[in-house]
């Protein structure tokens, strides 16, 4: 047997032995799947063990792998607690997708109030799916969005707690034939379309949240525009093709527009807190305790009669990372 053993070698072990399937386990890890089977054989050849039984079918682990995991386990908890001690000066990035999002930014702001001690920055990826990639590949730290949303193959990689659920309003050129109404009822958009980020690969989950509550309302989904980065490109875009934008309550007016609530129903995006799964940093629990410290202080996470979410996404929000 080996004197000294790779931790790397540990944690695709775990991940395997975690998800039972190579694909995912490689997914979580962000490598190579044939790396992450060579990183397998490798351990198994200097403990002198078959760790896992492979079939065509299935993964299971066997009795020596069943008695390593909770060994590496402890292992690699140590390595994690002894590198966050020597980095604590690192801040914990967080994606707030918009400088325009109210419920990102205040759950940041409450979480540097819980922890003063520690740098906790802001970054803007645009989308949940974009951000995704840099969660997995260690880049960022935490972001916000629909996680129901997410690729499968994204979503085994990251952990989740539910937020918000977060009523959505609509964009209008401020001389739209809707822009006076106090609020805009679903049906009024019939004949509409509507900007919703199709063709940003950054934001699907945006989009296929727009697609499931316009599916029936004749509303239809506003084709792609070129990809504009900054505020003022993105309004010298909307400026141009005139197209409502779909949006949530509290987002900022862009110059000659308005921003109306959606009504009957109030349809709600379902916002979770996301992160890398094993994620440790010294600020991070201070990070999910002001999102839950503000969901039940705010009532975020309540429903009220009137309201529509996306089906689907039941089963994630009522989950928790």
């Amino acid at each position: 047997m080996a004197a000294h053993l790779d931790p790397r070698l540990l944690r695709g072990f775990v991940t395997v032995a975690e998800e039972l399937h190579f694909t995912r386990a490689a997914v979580r890890l962000h490598v190579a799947q044939q790396a992450l089977s060579r990183d397998v054989r490798r351990l198994e050849r200097e403990l002198g063990a078959e760790l896992f039984v492979r079939t065509t079918r299935q993964v299971t682990l066997t009795p020596d792998g069943e008695r390593l995991l909770p060994h590496a386990r402890r292992v690699l908890h140590a390595q994690d607690e002894l590198l966050a001690a020597f980095h604590q000066a690192r801040p914990l990035l967080v994606d707030l997708n918009s400088p325009g999002l109210v419920t990102p930014r205040r759950v940041l702001h409450e979480a540097r109030e819980l922890a003063p001690r520690h740098e906790l920055m802001a970054r803007y990826e645009s989308g949940l799916t974009g951000a995704a990639g840099e969660l997995l590949a260690g880049r960022l730290d935490a972001s916000f969005g629909r996680f129901a949303g997410l690729d499968p193959a994204l979503r085994a990689g990251l952990d989740h707690q539910p937020v918000r659920f977060e009523p959505m309003a609509v964009v209008l050129p401020e001389d739209h034939r809707l822009a006076a109404r106090e609020s805009v009822p679903l049906a009024a958009l019939a004949g509409e379309s509507v900007y919703a980020g199709a063709g940003n690969p950054r934001t699907p989950e945006w989009t296929g949240l727009a697609r499931l509550l316009f599916e029936g309302r004749g509303i239809e989904i506003a084709p792609p525009a070129p990809l504009a980065v900054g505020e003022e490109e993105f309004q010298r875009i909307m400026a141009r093709t005139r197209n409502p934008i779909l949006a949530v309550v509290g987002f900022p007016a862009l110059a000659s527009t308005v921003v109306r609530p959606l009504v009957d129903p109030v349809p709600l995006s379902p916002v979770s807190l996301v992160w890398r799964k094993g994620l440790t940093h010294p600020a991070f629990d201070a990070l999910r305790r002001a999102a839950a410290r503000l969901a039940a202080e705010m009532g975020w996470l309540r429903r009220p009669a009137g309201t529509w979410t996306p089906a689907g996404d039941d089963v994630f929000m009522a989950s928790h990372g």
